[in-house]
Parts: C-alpha cells; sequence; structure tokens
C-alpha cells in the first residue's frame, strides 16, 4: 500500500508540474527586444546608481582579485579558462540585481541591503538550480583541461610562455579552436537552461523543472533575438575581461537589471 501510495503521489507530482508548464505563457518578442532591454534597464540604474555600482564593483574586484592570484602562481591556463566559464556561475551572482528590477517594476526604490540579502533566493529550487550551473562549471574546466593535455606535451608555467604557445604555434591555434566549440557549445546550452529560469525562481513559487523547461521554450520560440542577446551578453562580458574585470562595474549591474526585463518581456505574468 505504501509503493501504490507513492507512486500515486509520484504521478501527482508530474501531472502537476506538466499542468504548470502548460499554464506559464511564453510571448514572442521582436528581433530588437535585446536593445529595448538594455535601455530601459540604462533607466533603471538611475533609481539606485550608487548600490548598483558597488554591487558590480565587488563582482569586478573579486575576479580582479582572483585572476591576480592565479597569475601570481603562474597558472596561466587556468586564467583564460575561469574566465570563460564565468558564464556558468554569473546568473547566480545577478540574484540580488533580480531582485533590485522586481522593487523597481512595483514602484520602489532597490537599496544594497536587499540587493545583498536576497529572502526569496532562499529556497531548495534555487539551489537545485545553483548546483547544476556549477557541475557545469566543473565539467567545463575538466574539458578545458583535457583539450590543453591533448593539445601539447610540455606545462606552460608561466603567462608569457602560455600567450605565445596559444597564440604563436598552430597546437596553440588548434586548442583555442576546440576549447571555443566546446566551450561555446556548453555556454549555450547553459544560457538557455537560465536565460528566463533563474528570474523566473525568485519571482515565482514554481519548482526548478517548471522554469527550466520554460527557459528553454523561451529560446525555441524566440530563438533570433535570444541569440542576439547572448551574443551581446558575451561581447559585454569580454569588454570587461579587457578592463581588467573593473567594467563590471557597470556592466554587470546593466546586464542583470536587462535579464530581469528580458523574463518580464518573454513570460507573461501569472493570473492573481
Amino acid at each position: 500500500m505504501d509503493s501504490c501510495a507513492k507512486d500515486t503521489k509520484g504521478e501527482d507530482m508530474a501531472a502537476g508540474g506538466v499542468a504548470a508548464i502548460r499554464r506559464t505563457r511564453i510571448r514572442k518578442v521582436g528581433a530588437g527586444a535585446p536593445l529595448q532591454w538594455l535601455a530601459g534597464a540604462w533607466g533603471d540604474m538611475g533609481r539606485a546608481p550608487f548600490a548598483f555600482l558597488f554591487y558590480g564593483l565587488t563582482i569586478g574586484l573579486v575576479s580582479l582579485w582572483f585572476c591576480w592570484a592565479l597569475f601570481r602562481f603562474n597558472a596561466a591556463f587556468w586564467v583564460l579558462a575561469l574566465t570563460c566559464g564565468f558564464v556558468f556561475v554569473a546568473p547566480m551572482l545577478a540574484m540580488g540585481l533580480f531582485e533590485a528590477g522586481r522593487i523597481i517594476e512595483r514602484g520602489g526604490k532597490p537599496s544594497l541591503g536587499r540587493m545583498l540579502f536576497v529572502r526569496d533566493a532562499v529556497r531548495q529550487d534555487i539551489a537545485y538550480l545553483g548546483l547544476a550551473l556549477l557541475l557545469i562549471y566543473f565539467l567545463w574546466s575538466r574539458f578545458a583541461q583535457i583539450v590543453y593535455g591533448l593539445s601539447t606535451w610540455r606545462l606552460h608555467r608561466t603567462v608569457e610562455e602560455f600567450i605565445a604557445y596559444a597564440v604563436g604555434t598552430p597546437e596553440g591555434h588548434a586548442m583555442l579552436i576546440a576549447g571555443s566549440i566546446i566551450g561555446g557549445v556548453m555556454a549555450f546550452f547553459t544560457y538557455c537552461l537560465v536565460v528566463v529560469s533563474t528570474p523566473m525562481l525568485l519571482d515565482r513559487k514554481t519548482n526548478v523543472f517548471v522554469a527550466v523547461a520554460t527557459s528553454f521554450g523561451a529560446v525555441a520560440q524566440n530563438f533570433r533575438p535570444l541569440l542576439l542577446w547572448a551574443l551581446i551578453i558575451v561581447a559585454f562580458v569580454l569588454l570587461a575581461a579587457a578592463t581588467g574585470f573593473l567594467g563590471f562595474t557597470l556592466i554587470f549591474p546593466w546586464l542583470g537589471l536587462a535579464s530581469w526585463r528580458a523574463y518580464r518581456d518573454l513570460v507573461e505574468a501569472p493570473a492573481a
């Protein structure tokens, strides 16, 4: 009897999840929607500029310190690998910005305290999504090690040696191409996984499976605009990396607020 009850409960949960996915309506957006999200987010930053710039500066300084530590110990390869892998964990770091976007949407003014301590983010389903992103991040780092190991027989201990190898040798070029292809596929999969699900889990009392299914559905129904949005995010992250990550002071909160606007534009608000 216990096993029958468990089976029935599992079937009810599965049916409930399918029903929740069907009730979630995804909107079609125009090709220029990502530019509108950026424009709206730029205006949102004026609501609490100090708080947003402090949030972004914190992310930038932590990233800069992390890379400096790797340079200090001559872990040149890991600087490149972990910089490219930043996109796998960035959505969880933007939770405070999603909360700020929700507050602004309701007519309030976000404070730094509300952005740093997001009570609604302390949820089991958000923890599951964060764990999945962390596992993808570790998997990417392992793939990067394999690509590097298969491309050369020697270990480049200094930054200068690694850059000279990557830029100036055919083996280095092959490593960069293979790493870019593998990393690009994993990054786009991760993007499809989180582009809607991360803010959705913060905004609604839904489970991680419904949020992830909605995220993939949003990309499938709006492939061209969301592909443009992905390219914009990559371009901004590369720009921030080129400034020693200090560019995150402005770029990270801007992208975070724009991502909230993207979610609200793509997913119809639930009925009251």
